[in-house]
């Protein structure tokens, strides 16, 4: 009797671990250092262990949440990621990096991060290409599919997510911009990459024109894109794109030759 008593207690135990819920203190408060120089990131891990290797998520925040804080990024995104049903169903390794006060994601010297030549430096950004360097690092030290790495931004890190792209497509397998623009002279080097864009309809920060202008250039070289926009939506695209479980099995479904 009691073995059996052990065995169900064993089961009820192993369920529970399983079926537990995870909240944002499951993010792992880290910095990564490289050449000198450094970026603070959160870091959350597959929700089931295992040793295949898994995707990654890229997540890079807004304007609002810059800082050195290592929590602010964690308002925006963060719960969309411990969702019971993302976490079984979308078993990944999660990092969303901080950008501190008054630098950006992208390579531009002023706000509002409208691209033009005026505003638009060509080379990478300095926190731009420390996000880019953590990938590659966290690719290297663990059990990460380099097959299926995913990007997604808001705001200024819809911006920013264009920009990386721009620079490291060979590294992403699928991009999702929100309330963002690009620079629609980097088209030429995207049409091997699958953009999903949501846009606000009613957003006067960063205007429909920003992302359509990015859309039209990717279309007319032959890229893949997706276009959702928002006819009620206002800046705020974000949380009705994050809680659309659709975006999770587009991203799962594409992958690098």
């Amino acid at each position: 009797m009691k073995k059996y008593v052990f065995f169900i207690l064993i089961i009820f135990y192993s369920f529970d671990t399983i079926s537990q819920k995870r909240d944002k203190t499951d993010f792992l408060k880290l910095q990564f250092s490289i050449d000198n120089k450094s970026i603070n990131y959160r870091l959350l891990k597959p929700y089931y262990e295992t040793t295949d290797n898994v995707p990654l998520v890229i997540f890079l925040h807004g304007s609002g949440e810059r800082g050195n804080d290592n929590e602010m990024q964690l308002i925006h995104g963060a719960n969309f990621f411990l969702k019971e049903t993302e976490k079984k169903e979308f078993n990944s390794y999660v990092i969303l990096p901080q950008c501190p006060k008054n630098n950006r994601w992208s390579s531009h010297k002023v706000d509002p991060w409208v691209f033009s030549h005026h505003h638009k430096t060509k080379d990478v950004s300095h926190y731009g290409s420390l996000v880019i360097k953590l990938i590659e690092s966290l690719i290297k030290n663990n059990n990460i599919d380099s097959d299926r790495i995913y990007i997604s931004g808001l705001s200024m890190g819809g911006y920013g997510t264009f920009d990386l792209v721009s620079y490291r497509p060979d590294l992403f397998a699928a991009a999702a911009p929100i309330c963002g623009g690009g620079d629609p002279e980097t088209a030429s080097r995207l049409t091997k990459l699958p953009f999903w864009v949501f846009q606000g309809a009613l957003d006067i920060v960063h205007y429909p024109e920003e992302s359509e202008i990015m859309i039209k250039a990717l279309k007319n070289k032959g890229g893949e894109v997706r276009y959702t926009l928002y006819p009620e939506a206002h800046h705020d695209s974000w949380t009705i794109t994050y809680d659309n479980p659709e975006l999770y099995k587009w991203f799962l479904s594409r992958k690098n030759n």
